[in-house]
């Protein structure tokens, strides 16, 4: 992408102004204008059955039930088995799709079924690199939820077991697939915002279950829950019911914040900029609140640097988690550039232009005498700085998606069954998820070693 070009070629539609309702508008005449996104259009198809795409889902919980009820809303798409350490989640999946659901404590015995096309890995993040790997290796299709990996050196392997197998290979951040990314994406390459100078992202919580204080079954026992087999190659632990249910708090299992939420926003930013991610992080914060046994921080603030590229400059981002925000939480993802600001979600984008003051005012003129500050702003006016094609270029335009849209969830295993299928190419491969879990890992690297960390973005390796 020519950076200047694309600039020019912004600041023409802006000027002169669009039609088309997929790149409208761009004038900025009025204070706000608002435009619907291009509706997305899906091969409906009634499949026949032997055409269905059979499914297993591995790791029943919270987010594997919203895979698996996303998934299923595709055409041709049939889940036949489940997975879980949890006996209450067979039940579950049973009550949710059907009794003549398949369940099992043991992922390899449904990984042997020779009816089962594709996989949803919706496990703790330590046992991603196993699972997907052995996925392929059987010949599977893989939707791993996203981090991709608890570990900076776990992606090269999934890399090559991906490469190897032949397979669809799809990492589950579902904003990746999202009108919102797309609108965002073709904003950024047409010069919307200028040069990216920044990015800012935050996510505040305030609820217990906002931070991963997640309820737990009066029926967990030793004898309903496999604990050994949930432990996995994780430190051995006396059997602990918080471990199996709030994994997320625990370094053993999980990735904390970073993992959970950075991970997402790294891949809209390498998504919409095409970049390979950052260089250089430097992360703070703390447990402040929510002393539970937990040993990864519910307050986070990690700064990045972005080196300059062929489609980017050099530009700073800033990461910030608070799980005990008394504002009632709340989130954004704005990326700021030099002549703009466009505000990014998976339904909507909001760009704003602004003109640059160029002029002095009063606050810089004022220790000048009267006949000086008229010199001065003569001189200015002379240069011409303040002229009436700056201030079209200015406003507010909001991009929304329409009623009917199914969602960004829904786009991203839209893809990932179109990929199977050969219709289409998965949108976040495993390198593309190993660049964002590495840029997002970045952050518990420097805040446990309390050190800026460097980071290789194109050998997607530690410095």
């Amino acid at each position: 992408m020519k950076k200047n070009t694309s600039r020019r070629s912004f600041i023409k539609k802006a000027s002169l102004g669009s039609a088309a309702v997929s790149t409208a508008p761009f004038v900025f005449g009025a204070p706000q204008e608002e435009t619907i996104l291009l509706h997305r259009t899906y091969h409906e198809i009634d499949y026949a059955a032997n055409d269905h795409i059979n499914l297993g889902l591995i790791g029943a919980g919270i987010q594997g039930i919203y895979d698996t009820n996303t998934a299923l809303e595709v055409s041709g798409v049939k889940l036949v088995a489940v997975c879980d350490l949890y006996d209450g989640r067979h039940a579950r999946a049973k009550e949710l799709w059907g009794d003549t659901i398949f369940t099992t404590r043991d992922y390899r015995a449904l990984l042997d079924r020779k009816d089962i096309d594709a996989v949803i890995i919706a496990t703790p993040d330590h046992w991603h690199k196993k699972i997907t790997i052995d996925a392929l290796k059987a010949g599977k299709a893989v939707y791993c939820e996203k981090p991709m990996v608890q570990k900076f050196e776990e992606g090269q392997a999934i890399i090559q077991a991906h490469a190897a197998s032949g397979k669809v290979c799809q990492i589950g951040s579902q904003g990746m697939a999202s009108l919102g990314n797309e609108k965002a994406k073709q904003l950024y390459e047409e010069g919307a915002i200028g040069d990216i100078v920044m990015l800012d992202m935050y996510n505040d919580r305030y609820s217990a279950e906002g931070a991963w204080q997640y309820p737990i079954p009066p029926d967990a026992n030793p004898d309903t829950i496999d604990f050994d087999a949930f432990l996995g190659k994780a430190p051995k632990v006396p059997y602990e019911l918080k471990r199996f249910f709030r994994w997320r708090n625990y370094q053993d299992y999980g990735t904390g914040v970073a993992g959970d939420l950075f991970v997402h926003a790294f891949s809209t930013l390498n998504h919409v900029l095409s970049s390979h991610g950052p260089n250089r992080a430097l992360s703070t914060g703390g447990l402040r609140y929510w002393n539970d046994g937990r040993d990864v921080p519910d307050v986070t603030i990690t700064l990045y640097d972005y080196p300059k590229t062929a489609t980017h400059a050099a530009f700073n981002a800033a990461f910030r988690i608070n799980f005990i925000a008394g504002n009632g939480g709340g989130g954004g993802f704005k990326l700021i550039g030099t002549e703009g600001e466009m505000e990014v979600g998976q339904n909507s984008i909001k760009l704003t232009r602004s003109k640059l003051g160029m002029v002095p005012g009063g606050y810089s003129l004022v220790a000048y005498t009267e006949a000086m500050q008229k010199q001065i702003k003569d001189g200015y006016a002379q240069k011409n700085l303040d002229t009436r094609a700056s201030k079209l270029k200015t406003g507010t335009s909001t991009w929304e998606a329409p009623r009917q849209y199914k969602g960004a969830h829904y786009d991203h295993f839209y893809n990932f069954f179109e990929a199977i299928r050969g219709n289409k190419k998965v949108v976040q491969d495993p390198t593309f998820g190993l660049r964002a879990a590495g840029a997002a890992l970045l952050a518990n690297e420097s805040y446990f070693q309390k050190k800026a960390i460097n980071w290789d973005p194109e050998g997607m390796k530690l410095i």
